[in-house]
């Protein structure tokens, strides 16, 4: 297919002095899958003619979404406010997570929790996955059949979360190995390895996940890392170690990981993930709605730590990295001086090719000559305040910012993967 559309990507990294790449006009031709011709409309046309033409000019096309950070269980426990962490996984996130062991629950669990995923734009995603095998086995099921490229895994645990979500050293290594059998690098599907926290792991069981990870050639590694503080000194005291050393000395971070938060780092913690390559997913909607801190972007992007967006469903407050990219900017503003000023094509860059360098996606995250038709086209209702927004903005990052300050799942009108329809909205009126 020949895709016309107004297009908005970076394919060049803004914190490294790239700029947004705006073609009002473009055309984007789509063989198998990628991006096998870009340039002005007519030109492409006239290279390349008798394609199905796409005409998407009535709203803006952006590459789709990757979201490094995301539960599967928590799709409807979203919105549980007024409590820090730990609280908040008593009373609201680990109840709905042992209702995953009834397998007809989980699979619409999993239906509920895709859809939210490409509703919302969102194309690849690293995946917290649940404490059962068989739960997990339902996510990577029902994402094959929305097309979604998910990495993701089995939880494991064996102390102070509660008993029926804990597991054994030898049993997470076996049920592990058998779901990255079964999945890993099927289609669009990849493994991680998941110990839920340090907290919540003993050393022989982060010893089977350091195992299971080097058994499996490419799996990832998926954990959290200094989201609170009451949690951070916490694993100082179960742990005897910083919360980075509590993975590191397993050689958890020996290959490719990312850690969700960091809101709490210390300067050695940001050294050490800076020597390993591991990957920070930040997450300011759950940040922010558990009190857990203004994430110190600065700070990892001096040490040399890669950062990308999460949406943490369910402490985040939706499936939109839109929403989560609005609110890294008002983190950053409040931070004055110790913070790092955004501009729209920074967060276009953390919502999309940040983080498919996290995850190791080469060919997703901007939409150039090569690269997957990984999309999503956004059209608001006509006379809504997005529409009225972008009818009126002077620039292509002032239609940019408008849509971050203003969008929502509402306004994507159709997501592909791999130039294959994975959602599309109904018709709006004209």
């Amino acid at each position: 297919m020949l895709v016309r559309a107004r297009v908005l990507d970076t394919p060049d990294d803004p914190f490294a002095g790239g700029t947004l790449r705006s073609d009002d006009d473009a055309g984007l031709l789509v063989v198998d899958g990628v991006v096998a011709a870009r340039g002005p409309f007519a030109e492409v046309l006239a290279a390349a003619p008798g394609h199905e033409v796409v005409d998407l000019r009535d709203g803006l096309l952006l590459p789709g979404f990757v979201d490094t950070h995301v539960h599967l269980p928590q799709v409807r426990v979203i919105a549980g406010l007024g409590m820090p962490l730990l609280e908040w996984l008593e009373r609201c996130a680990l109840p709905e997570e042992a209702r995953l062991a009834d397998p007809a629950y989980a699979a619409s669990v999993a239906t509920d929790f895709v859809s939210g995923l490409v509703q919302a734009g969102t194309t690849s995603a690293l995946v917290f996955g649940a404490h059962f095998a068989p739960a997990v086995d339902l996510l990577f099921a029902e994402a094959a059949v929305a097309g979604l490229r998910v990495t993701a895994g089995l939880v494991v645990s064996d102390r102070l979360l509660r008993d029926d979500l804990w597991t054994t050293p030898q049993r997470a290594y076996d049920e592990g190995l058998a779901l990255a059998q079964r999945w890993h690098g099927v289609d669009r599907a990849r493994y991680a390895v998941t110990p839920r926290f340090s907290l919540s792991c003993g050393e022989p069981l982060l010893d089977a996940c350091a195992a299971l990870a080097r058994e499996v050639d490419g799996a990832f590694v998926t954990s959290h890392i200094n989201e609170n503080v009451a949690e951070v000194l916490a694993v100082g005291e179960a742990c005897s170690a910083s919360y980075v050393d509590s993975y590191d000395r397993h050689g958890l971070l020996d290959g490719p990981a990312v850690l969700a938060h960091d809101v709490h780092p210390t300067g050695a913690e940001l050294v050490t993930l800076a020597e390993r390559g591991t990957a920070v997913a930040h997450c300011p909607t759950s940040n922010g709605a558990l009190g857990s801190g203004l994430f110190p972007l600065a700070r990892h992007l001096t040490a040399g730590v890669p950062v990308a967006l999460g949406s943490d469903v369910g402490a985040g407050t939706g499936f939109s990295l839109l929403k989560e990219g609005l609110q890294a900017y008002f983190v950053q503003q409040l931070l004055g001086d110790a913070g790092h000023p955004l501009t729209p094509a920074h967060l276009l860059h953390l919502a999309t090719t940040a983080g498919a360098a996290a995850l190791g996606l080469p060919d997703v995250g901007h939409l150039g000559v090569g690269m997957r038709f990984d999309a999503q086209h956004y059209r608001p209702a006509p006379g809504s305040t997005l529409d009225v927004g972008l009818r009126h903005a002077a620039s292509p990052d002032d239609a940019l910012a408008k849509l971050f300050a203003l969008g929502t799942p509402s306004d994507v009108r159709t997501v592909w993967v791999d130039g294959e329809v994975a959602h599309a909205a109904l018709a709006v009126d004209a």
